[in-house]
């Protein structure tokens, strides 16, 4: 994340029966979790669609099928202190390999080497504010 930009970025729901597809985040700043759809940066040239199935795929390995276009949020927040202005492009889909659908929690990994772990979460847990969701509108578009 750098300051002072405005990043276009894409992310996936995943559903499966009454559950999302997240990531589990932790603000150092905050000291609080927080849950975001797995996806990441649109680099130049590419389509938001492309970007996904691309993000999928070097993240945690899957090809993903029946790309649906949910909507836009545009993203304005603060992350272990510094300031943030994303783009959101959100998407629906569904992994062509359903033993993803299968794994209670699976890590994936960033371009970078980091690790992050991936886990189904009710969407009922987000819309009473026991969890957090990011970006912070996104409840809306579901």
């Amino acid at each position: 994340m750098q300051e002072g930009q405005i990043r276009a970025i894409v992310i996936c729901v995943f559903n499966k029966n009454d559950t999302i597809l997240v990531c589990e985040g932790f603000d150092e700043v905050k000291q609080e979790y927080y849950y975001r759809p797995i996806g990441g940066g649109i680099e130049f040239g590419e389509t938001s669609k492309e970007a996904l199935i691309r993000e999928v795929q070097e993240e945690i390995n899957a090809k993903i099928e029946h790309v649906k276009y949910l909507g836009t949020i545009e993203n304005i927040f603060s992350y272990n202190g510094m300031h943030g202005h994303e783009m959101v492009t959100v998407y629906d889909a569904m992994f062509v390999d359903e033993t993803f659908y299968e794994k209670p929690v699976f890590f994936g990994q960033e371009d970078n080497g980091e690790t992050f772990k991936l886990l189904w979460k009710p969407i009922s847990d987000f819309g009473t504010g026991r969890l957090r969701l990011v970006p912070e509108n996104l409840l809306r578009l579901l």
